[in-house]
């Protein structure tokens, strides 16, 4: 665990202070999860559970907020069962898929959801063209129901295939209304007007939160990053944690504490688990 800056140990120190009133909010891919070329094999960190479950006993509630599907999340993560074991501890457990478009959480166990976007049926319909016309047309297209994502870490010049796709598919995506979320060799394209930030502020004044903590790794964590920044701007404490990596630096400016991947993310939440509940005895 690396903090960025001094006001980033006293953050996190503060956070500890309120940890029983905080929300932990987590991205799910390089977060959670490993990054890694088959998007339906990114299984969740196997000590995730038991970790996520420990905490639980110390915050206000836990969100895993992602651009996947929900039920992938789910069962990627084998959420559900650790939406039991939350339960049993008293506490709740959130799924937020695509953006906030979907909604889970282990006291409702049914997932809610949104109607695919106007105009992503055609963007589905004139995208194997614009790949062709990239030279990417054996790039991995994965249908998210309310979203497409366009995966090239499989293709032999990952790299150089992304920076040829992003313009014509920002062109393609424009054309149909919709907006693209570029990622770590994947794109994404979605409806506009949903993001992880909106997810944050709703969490943050549903459950009346006195703090909120947050950790991403990737560009469409950033709205969340700016969240959670507004949210300490009125007085909550608040923590970023950035899940870093080599593919993907972006955050790290925007972070207070900054970490090696999923497994660097547990041992932090370790560590406030940890502290939490020394402070809880102590008080």
């Amino acid at each position: 665990m690396r903090f960025t800056s001094v006001p980033g140990q006293q953050r996190y120190d503060a956070l500890v202070r309120v940890a029983s009133r905080t929300v932990v909010g987590l991205d799910f891919d390089g977060t959670l999860s490993p990054i890694v070329d088959d998007p339906a094999q990114a299984h969740i960190h196997p000590d995730a559970p038991a970790v996520l479950t420990a905490l639980a006993e110390e915050v206000a509630a836990i969100a895993v907020i992602t651009g996947r599907p929900a039920r992938q999340a789910l069962d990627l993560g084998g959420l559900e069962e650790v939406g039991d074991a939350l339960e049993a501890a008293g506490k709740e457990l959130f799924v937020f898929g695509q953006y906030g478009n979907e909604r889970w959480s282990s006291s409702h166990r049914r997932i809610k959801g949104a109607r695919p976007p106007r105009g992503l049926a055609t963007f589905e319909r004139d995208l194997p063209r614009a790949l062709r016309s990239a030279g990417a047309a054996d790039a991995f297209v994965e249908d998210k129901g309310l979203a497409v994502a366009v995966h090239t870490r499989r293709l032999p010049d990952s790299e150089e295939a992304f920076d040829r796709l992003l313009p014509s598919l920002r062109e393609l995506a424009d054309r149909h209304g919709l907006v693209l979320e570029p990622g770590k060799s994947v794109i994404e394209v979605r409806s506009a007007g949903s993001h992880k930030g909106m997810v944050v502020h709703r969490l943050a004044a549903v459950l009346e939160a006195d703090g909120f903590l947050f950790a991403g790794d990737d560009l469409g964590d950033v709205e969340a990053f700016e969240a959670v920044e507004e949210l300490g701007d009125r007085g909550l404490a608040t923590l970023r944690v950035c899940s870093a990596s080599d593919e993907q630096s972006a955050l790290v400016a925007l972070s207070d504490v900054v970490v090696h991947g999923p497994a660097g993310v547990l041992d932090l939440l370790r560590q406030l688990a940890t502290d939490a509940r020394a402070a809880r005895r102590t008080s």
